[in-house]
């Protein structure tokens, strides 16, 4: 998922350059939700594991 948020970036970044503005603002919101969900399921593995207890 962290590289479709990537990839979005880089989409709304290019086309920001070439002034595509309805583009970048629709990628770069795509890009933000993406690495929203992204970190709250990182969170989320994080704690199940702490409490889990698991090393591996």
């Amino acid at each position: 998922m962290l590289r479709w948020a990537i990839a979005f970036l880089v989409v709304a970044l290019i086309a920001a350059v070439f002034g595509f503005g309805g583009i970048a603002s629709a990628s770069a919101g795509i890009a933000q939700v993406l690495f929203f969900i992204f970190i709250a399921l990182f969170v989320i593995a994080m704690v199940a594991r702490a409490i889990r207890g698991t090393t591996s």
